[in-house]
């Protein structure tokens, strides 16, 4: 999307993180091969883990996540707080076409349309409407944040939220993403991937698409990301801080608990449908492309 030049980020806190994680689909010859769809996940890695030490500086302040622990002077109705803040926060993004970009999943609903003219992205994903936002935040609320945040009360409760939401759309843009490396992967290998997804064989599809050493990979690099970015730079030595501002073993327990577990579910969902719905003319188009 390129929007940059119409917003005013003072209008939604956390349009400045948006502006810097979006991806362009537009400017790109074929912004979907593998490799840069690898680029853009691994740079996903960054973007969380900032985002959580940016929370972290906050506390917990639980009355946030429940509706009507505090009144908030009666504008949240039967919301919390922070389903609030997002609600309003997706309606600035979403009069600037952000959920009309393939990358982009709102949490809330409904949202205006876009006040932009439309813009003509690259198709490279079937048409779908996998969403796993309810579960994202469900899991961020009751697992992750309570691990990166002192349990007690500050009133920091727009910065908290604010935190949040930059928390939230980084999670949910790394892990619908997903999407893309299934329909990557489906192409390398169409028709075993229709074979079992005409079966319904999640199992099988799960085995197929999953690289485990690239998942320990993955692992590793985290926690060394998590160890530099989360410590001071006054330290004589990296790896030396005693004082961490996020715990390392969160970042990866994030990944290796909810991130990579939800991914796969939205790629297997993905391939399931994708395989189902695919023609013999869609298989042999795409392996006419692949030999040409």
């Amino acid at each position: 999307m390129m929007v940059a030049e119409c917003i005013n980020p003072s209008s939604s806190p956390s349009y400045v993180s948006y502006l810097w994680n979006m991806s362009n689909f537009t400017d790109i010859d074929d912004p979907f091969t593998l490799d840069r769809l690898r680029s853009t996940l691994v740079r996903l890695e960054d973007t969380i883990i900032f985002a959580l030490i940016e929370r972290a500086q906050f506390a917990l302040n639980k009355c946030i996540y429940n509706p009507g622990t505090l009144e908030f002077k009666g504008a949240t109705g039967d919301k919390s707080f922070l389903e609030y803040f997002l609600w309003e926060t997706e309606k600035v993004h979403a009069r600037v076409r952000r959920y009309t970009s393939p990358d982009e999943y709102a949490f809330t609903s409904p949202l205006p349309e876009p006040i932009l003219p439309p813009v003509k992205f690259k198709q490279f994903l079937a048409d779908n409407d996998i969403n796993v936002n309810d579960k994202i935040m469900d899991i961020y609320v009751k697992s992750i944040v309570t691990g990166v945040c002192d349990d007690h009360d500050d009133n920091n409760y727009g910065s908290a939220a604010t935190k949040d939401i930059d928390c939230l759309q980084a999670l949910s843009r790394r892990i619908h993403y997903g999407k893309f490396i299934a329909e990557s992967k489906f192409r390398d290998n169409p028709k075993e991937y229709r074979k079992l997804a005409n079966n319904n064989d999640r199992d099988a599809i799960y085995e197929l698409l999953t690289n485990r050493a690239v998942e320990k990979k993955l692992l590793e690099r985290l926690r060394r990301k998590a160890l530099v970015y989360g410590q001071t730079l006054d330290q004589a030595q990296e790896g030396t801080s005693a004082h961490l501002r996020i715990p390392v073993q969160v970042v990866v327990e994030l990944y290796e608990r909810w991130v990579i577990p939800l991914t796969k579910e939205v790629e297997v969902d993905y391939l399931i449908e994708r395989g189902q719905n695919a023609t013999d003319d869609d298989i042999t188009a795409i392996e006419q492309q692949r030999s040409s």
